[in-house]
């Protein structure tokens, strides 16, 4: 009998616990503040999610045409963000001007007293007939050049060359509304992502999306040099004066006109260079503290170029249809260089990212 008494007594004992828990449980759940749902929003279109990783900034130990300013490499955690899936266009650069009737720095007049702010002292004013609106372009008829360094060989200043007439005055962008908008400036870039309610992406996050699923290679679709051709719009010969455009296009070329990365981004190599919102100096990584792991970097307080000492320059990413590996070979995902803030190109373009706080701000 008391062993019934006993085992009664347990199962009671049992049940109280059990009930006594449920009901802790309970007003523990009651207590807590009610969980907020996880905001999911769908991918702009034209964009691609780019997901948060760490990954190996800057040169990559086997890469041999790694220059100063891209090392030392290090680990870097950048947070996940929408990148448009290609540069940015005609068409939509023309949109956006159609909205806003925006003038970019090659239409508009040049400032003379603003321009020699950013020359050597004492520099001669030009005759009035060269400060006249326009851009750069590539010499398409250069037969012979004297020393790689001077640059001056295969650049000409164009007066009337525009987003609009890439060429020159004659040329225009009819029938080309794939290809990549050129001569723009960073600071008509700033004015596009005003516009579009995005904005540029810092060298850290543009590393990370070229990077796609990878976190340590040196090209956009890998470590295999000899697939750069099938891979990327660079020059094919002897550069700058036998261009042997074995794989189709001469120069520039319309977007997608290559296969992606592992998440879907077009030309990140190649093509044309791409504008971030960092400044550039020679040097950044070697100042950097690379004992921890830096996340997401911002680049540089200040910019320093010792060879462009008085313009303010940004870094540019992803090398264009002129890069080649005896010249600059900036198709790597390490590669940069420097851009003044009202310069611009035939083989300069941009395109944009945006984070999830900036896409429902706008909602």
């Amino acid at each position: 009998m008391q062993k019934k008494q006993f085992a009664y007594l347990a199962l009671v004992l049992l049940l109280f616990s059990l009930v006594s828990t449920c009901k802790n449980e309970e007003e523990k759940k009651s207590s807590e503040p009610e969980a907020k749902p996880i905001l999911k929003i769908k991918s702009p279109e034209g964009m691609v999610w780019v997901e948060k990783k760490t990954f190996l900034q800057g040169a990559k130990q086997s890469d041999n045409y790694a220059m100063p300013r891209e090392k030392p490499a290090h680990w870097v955690t950048v947070d996940g963000f929408y990148m448009d899936i290609t540069e940015v266009t005609n068409k939509q650069f023309k949109a956006f001007v159609d909205a806003t009737n925006y003038m970019t720095i090659a239409e508009g007049q040049i400032d003379w007293v603003e321009m020699k702010k950013e020359l050597p002292p004492n520099t001669p004013k030009p005759h009035d007939s060269i400060l006249q609106p326009g851009s750069l372009i590539f010499n398409k008829d250069v037969n012979t050049v004297v020393n790689m360094e001077n640059y001056g060989q295969w650049w000409t200043w164009k007066t009337g060359a525009n987003w609009r007439h890439p060429d020159g005055p004659e040329s225009s962008i009819e029938g080309k509304d794939e290809y990549p908008v050129v001569h723009v400036a960073y600071q008509d870039a700033l004015e596009y992502c005003k516009w579009a309610n995005k904005r540029l992406p810092t060298e850290a996050e543009w590393e990370s999306a070229a990077q796609g699923n990878n976190t340590n290679t040196i090209f956009t679709w890998g470590n295999d040099t000899t697939k750069l051709d099938a891979n990327a719009n660079t020059w094919q010969g002897v550069f700058p004066t036998n261009n042997e455009s074995q794989d189709g296009f001469e120069f520039i070329s319309p977007v997608k006109s290559y296969p992606p990365n592992s998440i879907g981004l077009y030309d990140m190599a190649g093509n044309v260079w791409e504008i971030t919102s960092d400044f550039f100096s020679v040097k950044y990584y070697s100042e950097l503290d690379t004992s921890n792991l830096i996340v997401n970097p911002k680049g540089a307080d200040t910019h320093f170029n010792p060879n462009n000492p008085y313009q303010v320059e940004h870094v540019m990413k992803g090398g264009s249809f002129l890069c080649h590996a005896s010249y600059c070979a900036s198709f790597r995902i390490s590669a940069k260089m420097g851009v003044s803030v009202d310069s611009g190109s035939d083989h300069m373009g941009f395109r944009t990212v945006a984070t999830p706080d900036m896409l429902t701000s706008k909602e």
